[in-house]
């Protein structure tokens, strides 16, 4: 028999950590977000420029296009951890989970809506206690909602180009038991790790699955995805009554 694990707060093993967006917190940006997952914070800003890049041009490609940068700050870890600049290139991982962001959201907008414009999408970690590339996709997600809106407030799109939210949350085996939404003590004990993207009608958009010198069953991955779509439709709530605070109504799309 499986003993229930002791959660930090006695959180149930399906359940997310205390999630809260403070929005506006890049004044310069279109739309920007702070948003924590528990101690895990990310700033996630969203900037549209007129323009696209050079290969969408040189290949005939329509519409818009969007890119996504990631960096953890110095000081958002123990021990502090060197700023790209200092190294001269973009590590691994930050390079890994920016083409998430990215890809994510692309999947989430129109961007023959758009038009010739890109959006810039900046996450910038301030403290890393779990699941930043998670946190980032789904506050990344309001940053933009926001920053479109300004498009269609200024009469310069015909419509929001958002054709549905979305967001992420990790899932992981520890101790041979699931849980939602990691936090780094057990996302560093994990025998299993994933993380699921999804929209707000619960399509997968990426799965990211592996064993830590573990393997998984049909069973324990089934648990798993239970439980992230759990998460993320909580998410998505969450998301929809922030944008509803600013009287943002996305279009319902089937």
């Amino acid at each position: 028999m499986i003993t229930p694990l002791s959660r930090s707060k006695n959180r149930l093993p399906n359940a997310l950590r205390e999630i809260t967006f403070q929005i506006d917190i890049a004044p310069q940006a279109m739309g920007s977000v702070l948003i924590s997952f528990g101690k895990t914070q990310v700033i996630c800003a969203a900037t549209i420029e007129n323009g696209i890049p050079r290969w969408m041009k040189e290949q005939g490609v329509a519409g818009g296009w969007l890119t996504a940068e990631y960096s953890m700050l110095p000081y958002s870890t123990l021990p502090r951890k060197n700023r790209d600049s200092a190294r001269g290139k973009i590590d691994g991982r930050s390079m890994e989970i920016q083409r998430l962001i990215g890809r994510s959201l692309r999947a989430a907008i129109d961007l023959d809506v758009l038009g010739a414009r890109t959006v810039f999408i900046d996450c910038d970690v301030l403290q890393a206690d779990g699941g930043t590339r998670t946190a980032s996709i789904t506050g990344a997600s309001i940053a933009m909602a926001l920053a479109c809106e300004h498009l269609v407030r200024r009469h310069e799109i015909s419509r929001h180009p958002m054709k549905k939210l979305v967001a992420a949350v990790s899932v992981g085996m520890v101790q041979s038991q699931a849980l939602l939404d990691l936090d780094y003590l057990e996302d560093r004990d994990a025998q299993v790790d994933l993380n699921l993207v999804m929209n707000e009608s619960l399509d997968f958009i990426e799965l990211q699955a592996s064993g830590e010198e573990n393997v998984f069953n049909d069973d324990q991955l089934a648990v798993m995805l239970s439980y992230g779509r759990e998460g993320i439709s909580q998410l998505v709530k969450q998301q929809h009554s922030v944008l509803r605070e600013n009287n943002i109504f996305l279009e319902k799309s089937s």
